[in-house]
This record gives C-alpha cells, structure tokens and sequence, in this order.
C-alpha cells in the first residue's frame, strides 16, 4: 500500500514537472515569435516650462500605449539642443524656442516634416506673494534690489526677458541687478524663496505656484513670439514610438491638457 502512495507521488511530481517545463517552453517560444514583447523606452529631452504638463500627458500617453514607457530629461532649450547635436540618446526634443530648434533642424537632427509648432506661452513679471512687493510692472525693475532671469544664452526665457527690458529701454538700468539662473523654474524657486525682488518668467510657471503673484504681463510686441516646437531626433532608434508620442501631442487630449496649464494652443 505504501509503494502504490509513493508511486503515485513520484508520477504526480513527474507530471508537474513535464507541465511547467512545457509552459515555460511554450513562454520562450512565445517571446521568440513576437507574442510577448517588452516595452519600448523613448527618451524626450524637453524645456523645464513643461514640466507639469508634459507629466500629466506622460500618464495619458501610457495608457492608451501600454507598451510605450517615457522618459523625460528637463532643461533649458539651449542646453537640451546642445546635447542633442553632441549625440546624447534622445527621441524627441521639444523646445521652449525656435532658434534653438532650428539649429537642429539645420544640422540634420531633425526633418522639417518631422517637426510642428504646438503650443504658445506668455512672459510675466512675477513678485513674492507674501509681504510688499519691491516693484508692480516692468518700468518699476530699475528700483529692485536684485532681478532674476534665465541665462539669455541658453534659457529662452532669459532671452525673452532681455529682449524685453530692451525694448522698454530700461536694460542699462536693470543688467547689474541680474541674477541669473539655468532655467525657468529657478527664477521661479529665486522669487519664491525672497531671495530676489521679482523674477520674469512664463505665466505657465507662474500658474503652478502659490508663493508668488503675477504682477505684469509683457506685450506681445515687446519680445520675440514664444512658440514651442517639437520634433522626432533622426538618429532615435525607436521611431515608431517616437513617432507615437509626437503624434500624441498634437493631439486634442494633449491640448486640452496643455491649456488647462495655461499653454496657448497653435494646432
């Protein structure tokens, strides 16, 4: 009686062990074919002014392509443009400039058919919340202790806000005032935290945050327009994707999450 349980318990053990040996040679052979695949990873190097929106759309992007994974790498334009002419492994740009895109554009880096103009932006003046502001409007910066903006050469921003005070003459008065930063959202952390008077930064970034108020929108006249382009890198390894997700942007979800944050929609 024992041998007859024992038996049938080394043919039970046997029998399980020929059933996974079989899944998992059917799971292998299922992955050789294609069947299973994992996901794809596309890396999109985009302007610091996108931040939160570009979070948001990262969510709904994943959902509706569940086997899409992204990643972004946040900056100023200038230096994400850079990095990407020296070959760094990027997917998709999108810049919070034209100039700097273009350069792309012109070496090679990106198709013009590859490429759209999506979103618009606003370039405000913003002061601490809390407390009495040093300045209210643009003219009033000559009498700020300390002034803070991106740094023209690589922030767009920064760009924006020099051809500004240029254009209301008042950049001799202000330029030893500056205090300049990497990126938008380091102007924004500057006037946050007190340490500056005041800052210029996109109204989209002024938008996010509840320790500083917008005190003066600049005319439209007053700097070059801002437009965010985007665009699919030629030498990304995972086109269709990349091809996905820049599709996916200019898309009516996309913008509708784009303007909630306060973007201009251009599409």
């Amino acid at each position: 009686m024992k041998k007859k349980r024992m038996f049938a318990c080394l043919l039970l053990v046997l029998i399980i062990g020929c059933a996974a040996c079989s899944s998992a040679e059917q799971s292998k052979q299922a992955k050789n074919n294609g069947q299973e695949k994992e996901n794809v990873t596309i890396t999109v190097s985009a302007a610091a002014s996108l931040q939160d929106a570009l979070g948001e759309i990262k969510k709904s992007f994943e959902k509706k392509y569940s086997d899409v994974d992204v990643t972004y790498n946040f900056g100023s334009s200038g230096t994400l443009a850079q990095q990407i002419s020296q070959g760094a492994p990027v997917d998709v740009f999108f810049s919070a400039a034209e100039d700097k895109f273009d350069t792309l554009i012109k070496d090679g880096s990106i198709k013009q058919e590859n490429s759209a103009d999506l979103v618009g932006n606003d370039l405000v003046l913003v002061v601490p919340k809390e407390g009495d502001a040093a300045v209210q409007s643009f003219e009033e910066l000559p009498a700020a202790q300390k002034v803070a903006i991106g740094t023209p050469e690589s922030v767009p921003a920064g760009q924006y806000a020099k051809e500004t005070l240029q254009h209301l003459h008042i950049w001799d008065k202000v330029s030893e005032k500056l205090i300049y930063a990497k990126d938008v959202r380091q102007v924004l952390t500057y006037v946050e935290t007190g340490n500056v008077d005041a800052g210029m930064v996109y109204k989209t970034d002024a938008l996010i945050s509840s320790k500083v108020k917008i005190a003066a929108t600049a005319e439209e006249k007053s700097h070059a327009p801002i437009i965010y382009p985007a665009g699919i890198i030629e030498s990304s390894k995972q086109q269709k994707e990349a091809a996905l997700f820049y599709q996916y942007l200019q898309s009516e979800e996309a913008m509708n999450i784009f303007e909630k944050y306060g973007f201009k929609g251009l599409r």
